[in-house]
């Protein structure tokens, strides 16, 4: 008995310097991979400070002030190597944020960063900056930010385009993945083992992001690593869990927003279901312009960038006559809205 107690204490010795160790090469590669990554991208753009928070963000262009807000995985330079950032500075003002903890921005613990919190910091950061109307563009996780601020700001959000977002709450596997946004477990994994995991799957996300499109060197050229960071692992996770949750809590203020609205859509979006979300928002806002493009995934940022920049121009253009009319947002009503489904002109 003694020596079977022995070997069991021994075993178990084995197994947790073992484990111990395991980690801490984990530990230590991912400490080296951040600070590559980091190294060779350092933050260009600017900062401002809010509440002690730092906010990242990208400006480019004279005009009138467009916002874009990136969804969740990638930060707000995803929009810079789509090519959208500088489409739009042609003939705009754009701000592309890193939202809380992507990029280089601040992502304090000391807040549950649900999309309504996110769009009070992102009005105070766009006053700090001096603007006081802005078309607001968002991708995926981003659009019910775009929605909250839309709903906080009428009268600083003069139109909406919103891409392939996730609006109303139903059953996803993927918000089990949230466990590195968890104080203590999550903290251990997302410094050791949860970076490692995502770079075995990155490949495989990535393809599903974009499926049926094939991955684009616009998209290939991002670091990977600068999303397998811990702090923006944590961000991530954090999203992830809350998707369900915050789609439930603003779904119900939707048809309340009378700005222009546009949504974009793929028809073959495996993350967001198209049908689930576009078609059903456009029911929701009944004004709201929809484009559903056909053969189009997730990221419609890369595959049709054109088409996001053209609702820019209609959201603009709808909101100048609004003006001119001397109409709120009451007064507008669409020239562009199509019926559920319809496939844009410009999507050909």
């Amino acid at each position: 008995m003694k020596t079977n107690f022995k070997l069991s204490n021994s075993r178990t010795l084995a197994y947790t310097l073992g484990a111990t160790a395991l980690l801490a090469a984990s530990y230590a590669m991912v400490r080296s991979k951040t600070r590559q990554v980091e190294r060779a991208h350092p933050p260009d753009g600017n900062f401002v400070i809010i509440d002690g928070v730092r906010l990242h963000y990208l400006s480019k262009g004279h005009g009138p002030t467009v916002v874009l807000l990136h969804g969740n995985g990638t930060p707000a330079e995803d929009f810079r190597n789509a090519g959208l950032l500088d489409q739009l500075a042609q003939e705009h003002h754009v701000i592309a944020f890193n939202r809380p903890g992507y990029g280089y921005s601040d992502r304090p613990r000391t807040t549950v960063w649900t999309p309504d919190a996110q769009a009070q910091l992102l009005a105070a950061a766009l006053a700090q900056l001096g603007i006081q109307r802005a078309v607001v563009l968002a991708h995926s996780w981003g659009a019910m930010v775009a929605l909250a601020l839309a709903r906080q700001q009428p009268a600083l959000v003069s139109g909406l385009v919103l891409a392939a977002g996730y609006y109303y709450p139903s059953v996803r596997l993927d918000v089990l993945t949230g466990t590195p946004a968890l104080p203590v477990l999550g903290d251990v994994m997302r410094y050791t083992v949860s970076p490692l995991v995502g770079r075995l799957m990155w490949p495989l996300v990535v393809k599903r992001a974009f499926s049926p499109n094939p991955v684009p060197a616009s998209f290939r050229r991002y670091p990977k690593w600068m999303s397998l960071r811990p702090g923006q692992l944590r961000a991530e996770a954090a999203e992830t869990a809350l998707m369900i949750p915050a789609a439930a809590m603003l779904k119900k203020h939707y048809p309340e927003l009378r700005m222009p609205v546009e949504i974009i859509a793929g028809e073959d979006d495996k993350i967001s279901a198209t049908g689930h979300n576009a078609q059903r928002l456009h029911e929701d806002i009944a004004h709201s312009g929809l484009t559903v493009l056909p053969g189009t995934g997730h990221m419609v940022q890369h595959v049709a960038p054109h088409v996001l920049v053209q609702a820019v121009e209609r959201v603009l253009r709808a909101s100048e006559a609004e003006a001119l009319a001397g109409l709120g947002h009451d007064g507008w009503r669409p020239v562009t809205a199509r019926p559920a489904g319809h496939e844009h002109p410009a999507a050909r």
